[in-house]
């Protein structure tokens, strides 16, 4: 019987554990931290052994296996201690996509791949395709992969979970865009990370598809370096001859893949604002297009997304200030979003823990478009470097309630009011979502 350790019990760690136990493996799982109740009543219901506080060596470097939380980084001393004795590390997804035959539309980026993934599933969902959420949204792949059947995943993937996938295909892979993220996890080289936004292409043969916007640098010139054997879907600005979606004055266009004749959607018409949701309702189409979906199907979906919560949330209105929950900006490139979209004068809220950010991207919006930067971290010192001689005023606050009510304060009539905190939840918060369910409550209590 192989023995298959997981490391990490959370979402993603304890839905593998549950699989490979029905799957005859030995399994045993590892958490250095507290494992919520939740998980425990799942794994006690399935006779897994499991620790938490601790990492006990005797009972782990005995794996023939390990799968390894996202979140553990490969510099753990663990983890070199489990890759100098050969003991094979992989993810959740990887580990789960050997027990499924279901088809697998993968989604990853820098930014904007929640809500790609999103509008993917909803479209499959309201075609009446047999379709579920994994990876970094949704419930854990592995889990459903034991306990239900599926035809199709639309699944998130962060670079973390790319970095530990090796004979996992999709389907249908789609890159939005590349711009630095997570350097700290990456020895601070853009290309490591890089190559790890690319390892959703592995393993693609000419039947997969891979979608990505032609318009990123990043991109392009990674292209030119690589044979990729999928076929190539590109979208952007323009119908350029290559382009397989674009946008053509007011109307976002999607061209022929497949025999399908071409389909327009007003831009007003889409549910999602701005011209980085342009890309996304895209990059979704074009997807939906490949699975035969029918235009109608994808036209209705497009037009009537709702959004996902903590991007680009519309909060509530106080006094006529207007408040915008885009927690999950963590980092500089969708802050520049955000206020790519913002279209009355701003007060933003950003701060956090910086993971080698470099905030100039945003220079020029902030100046233009921001009138006061509220600080919200427990170490504001390089937010002040960067940012205090770029506006008018600076707030520093270090809790969410002062953080509120300081911008509240400033903001005056007509204004927004925007958390876009371009750095990670984790010095004042459990994680992002728990950043932006706190601002929302702290706003609805002005």
């Amino acid at each position: 019987m192989k023995r298959l350790v997981v490391l990490g019990a959370g979402e993603s760690g304890s839905g593998a554990a549950v699989l490979a136990k029905m799957k005859g493996y030995d399994v045993f799982v590892s958490d250095k931290g507290s494992i919520k109740d939740e998980y425990k009543a799942l794994l006690n219901q399935h006779n897994i052994e499991w620790e938490e506080l601790q990492h006990s060596e005797d009972k782990i470097m005995n794996a023939d296996e390990v799968v390894k939380s996202p979140g553990i980084p490969d510099t753990a001393p663990l983890i070199q201690h489990l890759k100098t004795k050969g003991t094979p590390i992989i993810s959740e997804i990887e580990f789960a996509a050997r027990y499924t035959n279901a088809k697998m539309i993968c989604i990853t980026g820098s930014n904007g791949k929640t809500t790609t993934t999103t509008l993917v599933f909803e479209i499959l969902k309201n075609a009446g395709l047999n379709v579920s959420l994994a990876g970094n949204i949704g419930r854990s792949l592995a889990l459903q992969v034991a306990c239900e059947e599926h035809d199709y995943y639309v699944i998130e993937l962060s670079s973390f979970q790319l970095d530990n996938m090796y004979e996992f295909k999709a389907d249908i892979a789609i890159l939005l865009n590349i711009t630095p993220d997570h350097l700290d996890r990456y020895n601070y080289e853009f290309q490591n990370y890089v190559n790890a936004k690319f390892r959703i292409t592995q393993n693609q043969t000419p039947n997969d598809a891979f979608i990505y916007w032609a318009g990123d640098p990043v991109i392009s010139d990674q292209l030119k370096k690589l044979r990729l054997k999928a076929t190539l879907y590109p979208f952007g600005d323009k119908n350029d001859g290559h382009n397989i979606a674009y946008l053509d004055n007011e109307y976002l266009i999607f061209s022929q893949p497949n025999e399908y004749q071409p389909l327009a959607i007003p831009t007003e018409e889409l549910a999602l604002k701005g011209k980085h949701n342009s890309y996304n309702s895209m990059a979704a189409g074009i997807a939906a297009r490949i699975l035969h979906i029918k235009k109608e199907d994808i036209r209705d979906s497009l037009n009537s997304f709702a959004g996902v919560e903590h991007r680009l949330e519309y909060v509530a209105t106080v006094r006529n200030v207007r408040f915008v929950n885009d927690s999950k900006a963590t980092n500089v490139n969708s802050c520049w979003y955000a206020l790519e979209s913002m279209r009355t004068p701003t007060v933003l809220i950003v701060g956090g823990t910086d993971k080698g950010n470099d905030y100039s991207e945003i220079d020029e919006l902030v100046k233009e478009k921001v009138h006061t930067i509220v600080y919200l971290g427990l170490d504001n010192d390089k937010l002040h470097q960067h940012f205090d001689s770029l506006v008018p005023h600076v707030i520093d606050t270090h809790d969410i309630e002062t953080a509120v009510k300081e911008a509240y304060n400033a903001a005056k009539e007509g204004d927004t009011v925007l958390l876009s905190p371009c750095c990670a939840s984790f010095d004042l918060f459990k994680n992002y979502e728990d950043r932006g369910r706190q601002f929302k409550q702290c706003v609805k209590a002005l």
